[in-house]
């Protein structure tokens, strides 16, 4: 099974620092090596970005940042885990090294196998 986790925190506008990326480095290398992780991505400062919203016909695009909002999405990875509790085991192992933030878990829609 495939799942989508959505990593959402406070944006900071600080870069994580080397050691930081050395942490998460490690753990992305271990997933890989382990078939866990089949993508991941951080995002940019919400400066950088826009939000696209169409409301009762009105189309709207506002650009960053988005100083309004308590949380950001930070980052997204596309998991494989053999059931929803084994793809929880692996996000509470990823947060510990994140930090605070919460990341939704989705499984991802996988159609019939041609």
């Amino acid at each position: 099974m495939k799942f989508l986790s959505i990593y959402k925190t406070k944006e900071t506008g600080c870069f994580p620092t080397n050691e930081e990326m050395a942490v998460m480095g490690n753990l992305i290398e271990k997933w890989m090596k382990a078939g866990v992780l089949l993508s991941a991505e951080g995002c940019m400062p919400s400066a950088s970005g826009a939000r696209v919203r169409l409301s009762n016909g009105d189309l709207t695009v506002t650009d960053g940042p988005f100083t309004e909002s308590k949380e950001l999405v930070g980052g997204l990875a596309v998991l494989q885990a053999n059931s929803k509790e084994e793809a929880i085991e692996h996000i509470k192992e990823f947060i510990q090294v994140a930090g605070d933030g919460e990341c939704e878990l989705r499984q991802l829609y996988e159609g019939p196998k041609p």
